[in-house]
């Protein structure tokens, strides 16, 4: 299993679920984590190519699909012989926000996820859709993105942060993914906000 790193976020939890099935199946299996570097994401699946495995299972990594195993791409939709592609449903993740919508929100506060996320690219397709169905605007001052590639809700904290600084009125705020909106709520609550009278969250 190749993952960009092994924590409490969104990785150890598929990481459970596929343990769970290998375990069951009587697989033996590695876990080789890469942190978004590019070298090592070059090398790691030719390096387990060599050690002869019977497959490989790339979670938000962009693996080569032209090794000679079979690929299951989990949050990275490709296609190509011998490759499974297992992706979120970024469209029914974006309709949520109607909930946001229907209780009155206009003005909605917006974490994007890292740019070497696999997910970020579609999720924020999804998300402007989304905006355009509801009427509502996607402002670029009441957007953020993640930055670096620790799983800690200390990224959602830090963007929070320079959001608020911005002083530009807000109602809600939709989260690029849970281990954010911890970090988000921390800093909300530190500026004085009530959750969710304040104001109303969504991941």
């Amino acid at each position: 299993m190749l993952v960009p790193e092994v924590s409490e976020g969104y990785a150890s939890l598929v990481l459970s679920g596929i343990e769970g099935h290998l375990l069951r199946e009587g697989y033996f299996y590695f876990v080789a984590s890469h942190r978004h570097l590019p070298d090592l994401i070059d090398e790691y699946p030719r390096l387990l190519i060599a050690r002869s495995v019977d497959g490989i299972i790339a979670v938000d990594t962009p693996c080569p699909c032209d090794l000679p195993a079979p690929i299951v791409k989990v949050s990275v939709e490709v296609r190509g012989d011998g490759v499974t592609s297992i992706v979120l449903d970024h469209d029914r993740a974006a309709d949520l926000a109607s909930h946001l919508a229907k209780l009155g929100h206009r003005r909605i506060a917006l974490i994007k996820g890292q740019e070497f996320s696999s997910d970020t690219a579609a999720r924020w397709e999804s998300i402007h859709k989304a905006a355009a169905r509801l009427g509502l605007e996607v402002s670029p001052r009441l957007t953020v993105q993640l930055e670096d590639d620790c799983a800690s809700p200390e990224l959602g904290y830090r963007v929070t942060k320079r959001l608020l600084e911005r002083k530009v009125r807000f109602t809600a705020l939709f989260s690029f993914n849970d281990v954010s909106a911890i970090g988000a709520i921390e800093a909300l609550r530190s500026h004085g906000l009530n959750i969710p009278r304040d104001v109303s969250w969504l991941r």
